[in-house]
């Protein structure tokens, strides 16, 4: 049953196919044999069983295209009268009309199954037993035929060209398929990559950012007058609520962002575009607001595209990293700065996290170079961008870059 079952064919179109085929093969057949009027009894004992060999090389020569080319034996190149060309062979044998790469009827019948082998066929070892067993079928017959050199002459070339050669092109085909097959795959997975680093990086600049900032309102709501002891209590337990949130988001980056540092964060057809969201000022803005000391220096001339997320690192950072400490932001059209001082309070979040190693690679797609090192106890982040139409002189995106230390921010 488990076999009937691989016999079946997929689709119609299959059916429709593999009916006209054998229908084709079993016409030639029958032109290649007795008249059945004229001679019945040869018909009965030469075409009849061509037609059930026939009839079951159809039946599995889809899933099994190496039998069928075995049951199809009797039907191969093995009548030397007729070929693809005759050649003058008189300086090497007495004849002169050798026949090269004899044809029959039934040839391209015999070449496609070959071709299907090669083609479907991953293991050598059982071709090469066949094909050992229909080179012996054609010494057989060159001997029965008296073994002239010019019969051994058109045996080889009918094995060369009906068998040897179709088969090299299948395995050629399928080796082609499976390569381009492994290269849309490649291609799907480094998409997933970086579809995964891009969720990673979002999720960091946005959410990582807004719980920072709750965790430093809940800092300063703890130490502000006049609240009772049951409220400072609960905005602890708020603040300690956003720093377990912030290291469990920690986690989820680090997830998505497993083997995907491989991947670039987009296309490296093009720089690294900046991601959707506030302005400089709002940033700093919106952190002020929430409690941090903020001073916010903008030189004259076109903001880079990078200063937003480069600005909304160095905040949520300074945030997690180095609460209550003074923070300073530098922007000039080619130079993105962010310093903090020393923390006065204790941080609400662990260090390692991916966040510089994203904004480092989208630096990089940029061209330029940027700086992450502790300062007078404290932490500067600092980016440089190259001008418009300037060359990264190194061609590396900002290959200079120091090396991140431990003592870095997330």
């Amino acid at each position: 049953m488990r076999y009937l079952r691989q016999l079946r064919r997929e689709s119609p179109r299959q059916v429709v196919y593999d009916l006209l085929l054998w229908a084709g093969l079993c016409v030639i057949i029958a032109a290649m044999g007795a008249d059945p009027f004229l001679d019945p009894a040869r018909f009965a004992m030469v075409t009849l069983p061509r037609w059930g060999l026939a009839t079951v090389a159809v039946l599995v020569g889809r899933r099994w295209p190496l039998a069928a080319l075995i049951l199809l034996l009797p039907l191969g190149p093995w009548r030397f009268a007729e070929g693809f060309a005759t050649v003058d062979l008189t300086w090497l044998l007495p004849r002169r009309d050798v026949k090269i790469l004899p044809l029959l009827p039934t040839t391209p019948f015999v070449m496609w199954y070959a071709y299907l082998t090669g083609r479907r066929l991953a293991r050598t070892t059982p071709a090469l037993a066949a094909f050992c067993l229909i080179t012996l079928v054609g010494v057989a017959v060159v001997l029965w035929m008296g073994g002239d050199l010019a019969w051994w002459v058109s045996m080889v070339t009918a094995l060369l060209g009906t068998y040897v050669v179709p088969y090299l092109l299948g395995v050629l085909r399928r080796r082609l398929l499976h390569q381009a097959r492994q290269a849309r795959l490649s291609v799907e997975a480094q998409a997933r990559l970086r579809e995964r680093a891009r969720i990673a990086r979002d999720m960091h600049d946005s959410l990582g950012h807004d719980l920072a900032l709750i965790a430093v309102r809940a800092a300063g709501l703890e130490l502000a007058h006049g609240l009772a002891p049951a409220q400072v209590k609960a905005v602890g337990e708020l603040r300690e609520a956003a720093s377990e949130a912030t290291e469990r988001l920690r986690q989820i980056i680090g997830i998505l962002r497993d083997d995907a540092d491989a991947a670039p964060l987009t296309p490296l057809d093009r720089p690294a575009e900046p991601a959707p969201g506030e302005s400089v000022p709002e940033l700093v803005h919106r952190a002020a607001v929430s409690g941090m000391a903020i001073r916010l220096d903008l030189a004259g001339g076109p903001m880079p595209a990078l200063a937003g997320p480069v600005v909304q690192e160095g905040l949520t950072n300074a945030a997690k990293h180095a609460p209550g400490a003074e923070v300073v932001v530098s922007v000039s059209p080619h130079r993105v700065r962010v310093r903090n001082g020393p923390p006065r309070t204790r941080p609400t979040a662990r260090r390692g996290g991916l966040g510089l190693a994203s904004l480092r690679e989208r630096v990089r797609l940029a061209g330029g170079t940027l700086t992450a090192r502790p300062l007078d106890g404290g932490f500067e982040l600092d980016v440089t961008l190259p001008h418009e139409r300037e060359e990264d002189p190194c061609r590396s995106g900002g290959a200079r870059e120091p090396v991140a230390t431990p003592s870095e921010h997330d």
